[in-house]
């Protein structure tokens, strides 16, 4: 027969443990390797300017992230989800099903997707439809007529005779990161358009379209190289002849390692992603649950420290770690949604 210290002894265990599992004092964010950098420092000045402990941030990729973020509500789930790209119809509903109904959208500012080799390699001068052509799977037969063939190039040469000779060996992020989406669509895609009868084919079979524009060869050509951008610098260092795909922030501040490729003639400078000039750039967000206002310490403080001009403002200290700042006037409308926890509607 249990007594009746043991049932009090129970009950206090489980008591602590729900207690527990009720309660977490930091904010939780997952997501885009991007946009982590730029969270990153956000975190540390927060932390180190309030009361509040410092976020704890893991790099996921926005794919990854956002199914975490959309598993559910309660502490056992992020409150916060950095993308490198928009929130897909499919992961809002998601999000939907499991209860996180409410979700805060705030843009953040601009980014350019670099592809970049060593600095003591010969710098490229790229086309989109090169870089399609060099990593999709399937592309026009080389012998001519409106016929797909496995990917048979092998040197940047084979693609346009005024690249060098060396063989197409490129590092770049997984399925489930947002970089990987914005390149297949910005620079693949970009490219795949630029054949006339593919893009034709977007008028009858738009799924055909897509998965000829966006599948990437899988014969050793293109490497995925996780979620790490700075690890794919390093890889760079160690091999003259490969190009890795990341965001401007990781060419910005390593650019005494590697040098950014001329894509469509316009370099990857902070000037020209600003203006909309270079041609493979994207925005860049981050998601608030809003069920957990209230329950987590410090997440509209976190939102008035990302969304301040000190912070993401032309002359904030972002600006610094190169993400490219929003014009004003979208400054101060997602401003004004992250004061106010406008809820997205898709």
């Amino acid at each position: 027969m249990i007594n009746k210290r043991t049932l009090l002894a129970a009950a206090l265990a489980v008591a602590a443990t729900s207690a527990t599992a009720a309660s977490r004092d930091y904010i939780s964010i997952v997501g885009s390797s991007t946009v982590y950098p730029f969270a990153t420092v956000v975190a540390e000045t927060f932390g180190k300017s309030t009361r509040f402990k410092t976020p704890k941030i893991e790099s996921t990729g926005s794919g990854g992230g956002l199914k975490l973020f959309c598993a559910g509500v309660g502490v056992e789930y992020p409150d916060i989800a950095n993308a490198s790209r928009r929130i897909k119809k499919s992961e809002y509903e998601k999000c939907r099903k499991n209860g996180v109904s409410e979700i805060v959208e705030i843009k953040i500012g601009y980014d350019g997707i670099v592809i970049a080799n060593a600095r003591n390699s010969g710098r490229f001068d790229l086309t989109r439809k090169d870089l399609f052509l060099a990593l999709a799977r399937q592309v026009p037969d080389p012998r001519g007529g409106e016929k797909l063939v496995e990917n048979p190039y092998k040197s940047w040469k084979d693609v346009n005779p005024n690249l060098p000779a060396t063989r197409i060996e490129v590092l770049g992020p997984p399925p489930t990161s947002g970089t990987r989406d914005a390149f297949t669509e910005l620079a693949m895609e970009g490219g795949c358009k630029k054949i006339g009868w593919i893009k034709a084919i977007k008028k009858t079979d738009k799924r055909a379209y897509k998965s000829i524009c966006h599948t990437m060869r899988e014969d050793g050509a293109y490497i995925e190289a996780g979620e790490n951008d700075n690890l794919i610098v390093q890889k760079l260092e160690a091999n003259p002849n490969a190009l890795g795909i990341f965001g401007f922030s990781f060419l910005d501040q390593n650019n005494d390692k590697v040098q950014g490729a001329l894509v469509d003639g316009v370099a990857p400078e902070f000037e020209a992603i600003a203006e909309g000039k270079y041609p493979v750039s994207r925005p860049l967000f981050f998601y608030v649950k809003r069920a957990h206002l209230g329950k987590i310490p410090g997440i509209a403080e976190y939102l008035a420290e990302f969304s301040s001009e000190k912070s993401w403002g032309d002359e904030g200290y972002l600006t610094d770690r190169g993400l490219i700042p929003m014009p004003s006037a979208e400054r101060r409308k997602f401003a004004t949604d992250a004061k106010e926890l406008k809820s997205l509607e898709m």
